[in-house]
């Protein structure tokens, strides 16, 4: 049912609950003219349930991401990104991309499990594993199952490279792993920032880390010794992209020795989603935003070819460009070196015999 509410809940990003791309029907509820839509706007509660999947590792070919595998402990987001991209996989498990995904979230208790049944198959090559790339591996659920902590201590057990990606702070609560997996260069962690203006991060990201925040986390994670980079994503026109050199030159002073960006992406659900919330945080600026993404995507709302899904076309999207290659240069980025392969050891099964060479 597409149910669209007169203003946001707190600490929510999405307004409305729309129905998923794969039903059949659709039903929409509208004011008969006695406040009845407003009675029945409570706020939605966060629930979880197990996902049953029997794998864990997911790889893809992409040419547009810099790594083959990776590994998502929850399915749904509590951050509430009202620009999530991965808010149109909700539909897969018959639910809402809107409220739903920050709502009705799913985790896999057994993950730590199954990651080391597949990484102690036969055959396995060992290649840098992405934490947390659909949704985020941190998110506030995180701080009460530990399930992130869990994943990693099976990776630093067998010393097999690792990338995160993260919004939260909570990461630090993980650097007596990840520091140790850094000084063998089998670890770094990008930290995502939108904006440094924190009333539009609240409304943007609700339950994310403020932006400040993730700042002093890429200095805590640099001073430990962790390799940090700075993720613009994602870079929204005209509500954003005026900061870009100002998120650079904040994350370089708080020791990030790389940096990318992602423009805004709006794929299937995603789009509507944003634009009631423009009309709802930024009306003056909503139409102007819009015709701005459909410059950088051939005129239409979203391109998802390979190879223009992640940065656009077009005048604007070449000028973004230029923006982010000159303040790289002039900030001087170190980059960072390739992760570590080659420590990578299966891992050890579980049983009472002892091991030939221990």
């Amino acid at each position: 049912m597409a149910i669209r509410y007169a203003s946001p809940f707190k600490g929510r990003g999405a307004g409305s609950n729309p129905d998923n791309r794969f039903e059949q029907h659709s039903r929409e509820r509208i004011d008969d003219g006695w406040d009845s839509l407003a009675a029945t706007g409570t706020a939605p509660r966060t629930s979880l349930a197990v996902d049953t999947s029997r794998s864990v590792i997911s790889y893809n070919q992409s040419p547009d991401v810099p790594f083959d595998r990776s590994i998502n402990p929850y399915r749904g987001c509590e951050h509430g990104c009202v620009y999530c991209f991965a808010r149109p996989t909700h539909a897969w498990l018959g639910l809402s991309p809107g409220l739903d995904f920050e709502t009705r979230l799913y985790h896999k208790p057994d993950a730590p499990e199954l990651l080391r049944r597949e990484l102690g198959r036969r055959g396995y090559t060992a290649a840098p594993i992405a934490l947390g790339i659909n949704t985020d591996a941190y998110q506030p659920v995180e701080r009460r199952l530990g399930l992130t902590r869990r994943i990693l201590e099976v990776l630093a057990e067998t010393r097999h490279p690792l990338t995160i990606v993260t919004k939260s702070a909570l990461v630090e609560r993980d650097l007596d792993i990840l520091a140790p997996l850094a000084a063998d260069n089998l670890c770094r962690v990008a930290i995502s920032l939108t904006t440094l203006d924190s009333n539009l991060s609240r409304r943007l990201e609700p339950r994310a880390a403020a932006p400040h925040r993730r700042l002093e986390t890429v200095s805590r994670l640099s001073e430990a010794g962790v390799p940090v980079s700075l993720l613009v994503a994602p870079l929204i026109p005209v509500l954003t992209d005026v900061e870009l050199e100002s998120l650079l030159e904040a994350a370089h002073a708080a020791g990030a020795r790389d940096a990318g960006y992602v423009l805004l992406r709006l794929p299937h659900e995603v789009k509507g989603l944003f634009a009631d919330w423009l009309q709802m945080h930024e009306p003056l600026k909503a139409e102007h935003v819009l015709n701005r993404v459909r410059d950088c995507c051939g005129g239409r709302d979203y391109d998802a070819t390979f190879g223009r899904r992640m940065r656009g076309t077009g005048i604007f999207a070449d000028l973004l460009a230029q923006r982010f290659k000159q303040a790289y240069r002039r900030l001087g980025f170190p980059g960072t070196p390739p992760l570590e392969c080659s420590l990578f050891r299966p891992p050890r099964e579980d049983t009472p015999q002892l091991g030939l060479f221990d």
